[in-house]
């Protein structure tokens, strides 16, 4: 009998995989930017045409979120994202200054590492494809094994829709045998060229700690902070419909709400009669030991689950209808659940003063974790948006909008995206929201515009002003020689 090690058979199928990305590449570097933007619709529509299918298998196979709110995400990575791209210049020479002589020149990356999460599996597939493709690239998919059976089907539809435009199928192509060996072959290895990582902490640095390029998310933890001058119902519905959303899986969702005391009031009413439950201190105390595993990290008992279902494991007694559990808290730390990032509808209530103790709980909060990623105000009073803008450690400060659609660019005029940067702060190389424009390099063709004997004759001129200038003011010789300079070498 002969014993098949797993690990190896992974880590041979990475590189098989690889080989044939890699030569597939090749073949669609050559495309114009008419084929590639045919590639594209193929893959759109396809993926479009299979979204209800797709999303019910997500959602069989994971048990995560809900399967009608899968639909809305295939949806949008495929007809939304789709329809941002497609006019975008994405081949060959992109773009080109007569007046510098500059030329820039798209390049492909070439061959991309996607890691697929298992709260949003088949949506990111068909995201994470539109925007490789389209920037010329192939990409290997190392799928959560969770939903390995909808992400194949996933890439099944999309080297099918590749087929039928005459394009090579294996420039989107999948693990079959996950293991986290494979996984690290496929980002270590010398032919993957860039890393889009999207999924746990640990997955994600592992990706930035490889060696290869890579674009990774760390965790979402926004809080959304109802001021005093906002609409109050308008508010708590928008929440309500975000941190419901999907039952919580998306990142970017609302962790916490930060009200003052002269509203605190009315959006706890609000939250009631919008389907909320406020927990009493013991059932608090009751749910916050099924939030976090042993290790601090997020239980996945929970994430993606309905309210029923979590408060059938937590043995609570909720009422019928609840779309949302609230827990009253008043601290924040790696120690206290409520104040982390939860991907299920869980959700922390803070009451403050005033809008800048709003101001300092929120940066606490993010620094606890979230740093980088996304918060949410609702207001009225556009002193405080700006306030809270100039000061927030967030790439997306969203402004009366659901958190969960506007991050990714549904409710709010963002890139369409899945894959959201939070900057170096975060742990991320941007603070971008990701699109085809950060899968290409930039070639510049540069002609030159003037000689090194026109330097060197400014330069001296400078020297002399200089010495005949140096009763000026610091300030006002500073002035006269960016002047001279700058005359000269117009």
């Amino acid at each position: 009998m002969t014993l098949i090690d797993k690990d190896l058979q992974s880590i041979q199928e990475v590189r098989l995989l690889i080989r044939k990305a890699k030569k597939a590449q090749k073949i669609l570097a050559g495309y114009s930017q008419t084929q590639i933007d045919t590639i594209c619709q193929a893959v759109s529509e396809a993926t479009y045409g299979q979204r209800e299918k797709l999303a019910k298998m997500a959602h069989e196979e994971t048990g995560f979120g809900i399967w009608q709110d899968k639909v809305i995400k295939n949806t949008f990575a495929s007809q939304s994202v789709y329809e941002y791209i497609k006019d975008m210049k994405t081949v060959g020479v992109i773009e080109e200054d007569l007046e510098k002589k500059i030329t820039e020149i798209a390049v492909p990356m070439g061959v991309i590492a996607g890691l697929i999460p298992s709260t949003n599996p088949t949506s990111t597939v068909i995201y994470k494809a539109l925007i490789s493709l389209k920037a010329g690239n192939s990409i290997v998919f190392s799928p959560h094994p969770n939903a390995l059976k909808a992400i194949i089907a996933t890439v099944e539809i999309i080297k099918a829709a590749l087929e039928k435009v005459g394009a090579p199928t294996d420039c989107v192509s999948v693990m079959t045998l996950p293991t986290m060996q494979g996984t690290q072959e496929l980002m270590t290895n010398r032919d993957t060229n860039l890393i889009l990582a999207t999924g746990g902490n640990a997955m994600v640095r592992a990706a930035y700690s490889s060696g290869t390029p890579a674009i990774g998310v760390g965790p979402g933890n926004g809080p959304a902070y109802i001021e005093r001058s906002a609409n109050v119902k308008l508010a708590v519905q928008r929440i309500m419909d975000s941190k419901t959303f999907d039952n919580g899986t998306i990142c970017a969702s609302e962790q916490s709400i930060i009200v003052e005391e002269v509203n605190k009031q009315a959006v706890h009413d609000e939250l009631i009669k919008q389907g909320a439950y406020f927990l009493t201190s013991a059932e608090s105390e009751k749910l916050s030991k099924f939030i976090l595993r042993p290790n601090g990290t997020m239980n996945p008992q929970i994430v993606g689950r309905s309210v029923q279902h979590i408060a059938e494991i937590a043995g609570l007694n909720l009422p019928q209808g609840c779309r949302l559990i609230v827990a009253e808290e008043t601290n924040v730390g790696h120690q206290y659940p409520y104040s982390r990032e939860k991907l299920a509808p869980i959700i922390a209530f803070y009451t403050v003063e005033n809008w800048q103790a709003a101001c300092e709980l929120s940066v606490k909060i993010l620094e606890g974790e979230g740093v980088g990623h996304t918060m949410t105000i609702h207001t009225e009073n556009r002193e405080v948006i700006r306030a809270f803008g100039l000061q927030k450690p967030v790439s997306r400060l969203l402004v009366n909008t659901p958190a969960a659609l506007g991050g990714i660019g549904g409710t709010t005029d963002l890139v369409p995206a899945l894959t959201l940067g939070c900057g170096t702060v975060g742990g991320s190389s941007t603070s971008d929201n990701i699109g085809p424009q950060h899968l290409f390099n930039i070639r510049r063709v540069a002609y030159g515009t003037r000689e090194l004997s026109e330097i060197r004759e400014a330069a001296n001129q400078c020297a002399t002003a200089t010495n005949s200038q140096f009763s000026l003011s610091d300030e006002a010789l500073i002035e006269t020689l960016v002047t001279q300079i700058l005359a000269k070498l117009q």
